[in-house]
């Protein structure tokens, strides 16, 4: 056992230090993510040894259902039903939770820690909503909870936010952090397709599920900006106050109009540090074709970190898929058997269970400028009501355009794009500009997100 000192300066906090001898690992969950992840490791067990000096022996791969391992060829002599056998084996130094979902994964990583074992999870709904009492949890045994996977599939944004930026502080993140949602605009934006084809697509080739509600209306991306948000600027992150808006309402027009006005529409995942505290939220936003973000196309991921010192730094690959998420979790094993994560856990300073930093806004501070698109009827005076309406809420207009294709039409589409203003103002213009006896439909409102200044140079 190796001693560290905790965060308060107190008491020891003792975690394993296995470096180059070796960890035994029981995968719970054997589905995509977990069948990849054994594949791994028993596959790669030469390569990950060469270059890590670890050892990792898989002990146990625990599920009910053994279809996938089978599929796998992963030998069957490791599997086993019984959970509680391989909780109170000794020899199993380290657990994987692969099941996903909240209640059962959660009582699972506590009975884990209680036995004495390190977690490995990938289960970013369960450190969103539960991160802050896992990680005190495990600080109490002196153990750690690797979650690489949890937030960038295959991408290390994990270990780059505790270790490799550790000398920066962290002033915004800009996320693009789920494939399915990105291969669907990627669709709308490059085939002119609706977003109802686009989804159709996904789901026939695999990227999205039956029910893609929890990728499409973005909650996915709203978990894994919560974890990051929390390791980047020590904010005690509260979820259920985190804006979410998805991409299942948005409009080909919108897409291809914006693509006019020289911009990308991109599911981002924002994290921002203003003056009085951090700005976290999910939403459809236009980017500038020439922000990295906008390059990235079908279901990869990206996400730009700024910090005050190093400036902008991309972060790109897979963010989901099981071979991708497999090599993350292997990497938390090893760093775990290192000692490197466990080291980090017990010595740096932002992790959910300590955070009093920074407070979370509350949405409506957010700044920034918009592109609006107002179906109106083709009369003289409509654009000076709108005008005078956006004008008494302290809203400058950048741009103004009219299709003149639609003319005649009983609504034509009024496209706007404003100077920065707060969030909180434009929307109380909006409420009131649909208001008019002259508008159609509700106003559309997304976001135009600037390239964050960086501090260097």
């Amino acid at each position: 056992m190796r001693s560290y000192v905790d965060n308060e300066g107190g008491s020891p906090y003792h975690a394993a230090m296995i470096s180059k001898e070796t960890i035994r690992v029981a995968l719970v969950g054997c589905g995509t993510v977990g069948g990849a992840t054994a594949e791994l490791l028993l596959r790669d067990r030469e390569i990950i040894a060469r270059r890590s000096g670890v050892q990792v022996e898989v002990a146990a791969i625990v599920d009910r259902d053994f279809d996938r391992a089978r599929a796998l060829n992963l030998p069957e002599e490791l599997y086993t039903s019984d959970l509680d056998a391989v909780l109170a084996d000794p020899a199993v130094d380290l657990v994987v939770e692969l099941v996903g979902g909240l209640e059962f994964a959660r009582t699972l990583i506590i009975r884990a820690l209680d036995a004495g074992k390190h977690v490995v999870t990938a289960n970013k709904a369960l450190l969103a909503h539960h991160g802050r009492e896992l990680f005190g949890h495990a600080r109490a045994r002196g153990l750690t909870i690797g979650f690489e996977a949890s937030c960038g599939g295959g991408i290390p944004v994990i270990r780059a936010i505790i270790d490799g930026l550790l000398a920066n502080e962290i002033d915004a993140i800009y996320g693009v952090v789920n494939g399915t949602c990105n291969y669907i605009l990627t669709e709308m934006i490059r085939e002119g397709k609706s977003y109802q084809e686009s989804l159709a697509e996904a789901q026939r080739i695999g990227l999205a599920e039956a029910d893609p509600s929890l990728d499409v209306e973005g909650q996915d991306s709203a978990h894994k900006i919560a974890i990051m948000s929390a390791l980047a600027f020590g904010t005690n992150v509260d979820f259920a106050a985190i804006p979410v808006e998805g991409v299942n309402n948005l409009d080909s027009r919108d897409v291809a109009f914006g693509q006019d006005l020289g911009y990308v529409v991109k599911l981002l995942a924002l994290a921002q540090r203003v003056e009085t505290g951090v700005l976290i939220r999910v939403h459809p936003a236009f980017i500038s074709r020439e922000h990295p973000l906008a390059w990235v196309s079908g279901p990869f991921n990206a996400v730009s970190i700024y910090g005050h010192t190093v400036g902008h730094t991309l972060y790109y690959g897979r963010g989901a898929g099981g071979e991708a998420t497999a090599s993350a979790v292997a990497s938390d094993v090893i760093a775990i058997a290192l000692g490197t994560m466990p080291a980090l856990f017990s010595h740096t300073g932002y992790w959910p269970d300590l955070n009093t930093g920074d407070p979370q806004l509350p949405p409506g501070e957010a700044v920034s400028r918009f592109y609006l698109r107002i179906m109106v009827a083709d009369r003289p005076g409509v654009l000076a009501r709108i005008g005078r309406i956006l004008a008494d809420h302290d809203i400058s207009v950048a741009s103004l355009r009219q299709n003149e294709q639609a003319l005649g039409s009983e609504r034509i589409p009024l496209v706007i794009t404003t100077h920065t203003c707060q969030e909180q103002q434009l929307r109380t213009a909006v409420t009131l500009i649909d208001g008019l006896d002259t508008t159609g439909e509700a106003t559309v409102v997304l976001p135009i997100i600037e390239e964050h200044p960086e501090r260097i140079g």
